[in-house]
Protein backbone atom coordinates (compact mmCIF):
# COMPACT_ATOMS: atom_id res chain seq x y z
CA UNK A 1 0.00 0.00 0.00
CA UNK A 2 1.25 3.48 -0.86
CA UNK A 3 0.57 6.08 1.82
CA UNK A 4 1.00 9.80 1.19
CA UNK A 5 1.55 12.50 3.81
CA UNK A 6 1.66 16.17 2.77
CA UNK A 7 5.01 17.43 4.03
CA UNK A 8 6.83 20.68 4.70
CA UNK A 9 10.02 19.85 2.78
CA UNK A 10 12.41 17.16 1.54
CA UNK A 11 13.06 15.44 4.89
CA UNK A 12 11.18 12.22 4.20
CA UNK A 13 9.89 10.45 7.31
CA UNK A 14 11.64 12.98 9.56
CA UNK A 15 9.95 15.96 7.90
CA UNK A 16 7.00 17.73 9.52
CA UNK A 17 3.46 17.05 8.35
CA UNK A 18 2.29 19.91 6.13
CA UNK A 19 -0.45 22.02 7.64
CA UNK A 20 -2.79 21.74 4.67
CA UNK A 21 -3.07 19.11 1.95
CA UNK A 22 -3.21 21.27 -1.18
CA UNK A 23 -0.70 23.87 -0.10
CA UNK A 24 2.07 21.65 1.22
CA UNK A 25 5.23 22.06 -0.84
CA UNK A 26 5.93 18.32 -1.01
CA UNK A 27 4.26 14.94 -0.57
CA UNK A 28 6.07 12.09 1.14
CA UNK A 29 4.99 8.69 -0.14
CA UNK A 30 5.71 5.60 1.95
CA UNK A 31 5.28 2.05 0.67
CA UNK A 32 4.08 -0.11 3.56
CA UNK A 33 5.22 -3.31 1.85
CA UNK A 34 8.76 -2.34 0.88
CA UNK A 35 9.51 0.53 3.29
CA UNK A 36 10.52 2.71 0.33
CA UNK A 37 10.18 6.47 0.80
CA UNK A 38 9.73 8.93 -2.04
CA UNK A 39 9.34 12.71 -1.78
CA UNK A 40 7.63 14.42 -4.70
CA UNK A 41 7.06 18.15 -5.19
CA UNK A 42 3.56 19.59 -5.17
CA UNK A 43 3.47 20.73 -8.78
CA UNK A 44 -0.27 21.40 -8.82
CA UNK A 45 -1.97 24.63 -9.78
CA UNK A 46 -1.98 25.55 -6.07
CA UNK A 47 1.80 25.88 -6.31
CA UNK A 48 2.00 27.49 -9.76
CA UNK A 49 1.99 24.26 -11.76
CA UNK A 50 -0.70 22.28 -13.51
CA UNK A 51 -3.43 19.93 -12.44
CA UNK A 52 -4.71 19.13 -8.98
CA UNK A 53 -2.90 17.34 -6.16
CA UNK A 54 -5.34 14.41 -6.32
CA UNK A 55 -4.49 13.83 -9.97
CA UNK A 56 -0.76 13.76 -9.25
CA UNK A 57 -1.17 11.38 -6.31
CA UNK A 58 -3.44 9.04 -8.25
CA UNK A 59 -0.80 8.89 -10.99
CA UNK A 60 1.78 8.03 -8.30
CA UNK A 61 -0.32 5.06 -7.17
CA UNK A 62 -1.27 6.45 -3.76
CA UNK A 63 -3.91 4.46 -1.82
CA UNK A 64 -4.24 6.56 1.36
CA UNK A 65 -3.62 10.22 2.22
CA UNK A 66 -2.88 11.01 5.87
CA UNK A 67 -3.06 14.74 6.54
CA UNK A 68 -3.63 17.48 9.05
CA UNK A 69 -6.12 19.64 7.16
CA UNK A 70 -7.98 19.22 3.87
CA UNK A 71 -10.96 20.81 2.14
CA UNK A 72 -14.17 19.00 1.24
CA UNK A 73 -13.56 19.33 -2.49
CA UNK A 74 -10.15 17.67 -2.18
CA UNK A 75 -11.66 14.83 -0.11
CA UNK A 76 -14.29 14.26 -2.79
CA UNK A 77 -11.75 14.39 -5.61
CA UNK A 78 -9.40 11.96 -3.85
CA UNK A 79 -12.35 9.61 -3.23
CA UNK A 80 -13.22 9.74 -6.93
CA UNK A 81 -9.74 8.27 -7.58
CA UNK A 82 -10.28 5.60 -4.91
CA UNK A 83 -7.89 7.26 -2.45
CA UNK A 84 -8.87 7.07 1.22
CA UNK A 85 -8.37 10.20 3.35
CA UNK A 86 -7.48 10.24 7.04
CA UNK A 87 -7.16 13.50 8.98
CA UNK A 88 -5.74 14.49 12.35
CA UNK A 89 -2.05 13.95 11.56
CA UNK A 90 0.62 15.98 13.33
CA UNK A 91 4.30 15.81 14.19
CA UNK A 92 6.65 14.18 11.72
CA UNK A 93 5.61 12.21 8.67
CA UNK A 94 6.91 9.02 10.32
CA UNK A 95 4.92 9.71 13.50
CA UNK A 96 1.77 10.31 11.46
CA UNK A 97 2.20 7.03 9.58
CA UNK A 98 2.79 5.13 12.84
CA UNK A 99 -0.32 6.71 14.38
CA UNK A 100 -2.34 5.59 11.36
CA UNK A 101 -0.86 2.07 11.42
CA UNK A 102 -1.71 1.80 15.12
CA UNK A 103 -5.29 2.94 14.53
CA UNK A 104 -4.89 6.24 16.37
CA UNK A 105 -6.09 8.26 13.38
CA UNK A 106 -9.31 7.75 11.56
CA UNK A 107 -12.11 9.30 9.65
CA UNK A 108 -12.21 12.52 7.75
CA UNK A 109 -12.83 15.96 9.20
CA UNK A 110 -12.62 18.43 6.31
CA UNK A 111 -11.72 22.03 7.10
CA UNK A 112 -14.65 24.29 7.83
CA UNK A 113 -12.88 27.38 9.11
CA UNK A 114 -13.69 29.51 6.07
CA UNK A 115 -10.09 29.61 4.90
CA UNK A 116 -10.97 28.98 1.24
CA UNK A 117 -10.06 25.29 1.51
CA UNK A 118 -12.52 24.29 -1.19
CA UNK A 119 -16.08 23.26 -0.68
Amino acid sequence: MRVCVPSAGQGGLEDLVGEHFGRSPTYTIYDTETGAVEVIPNESEHMGGRGLPAEHLAAAGVDVVICSGIGRRAVELLASYGIEVVTGASGTVGEAIRAWEEGRLGGVAPCDHGGNCGR
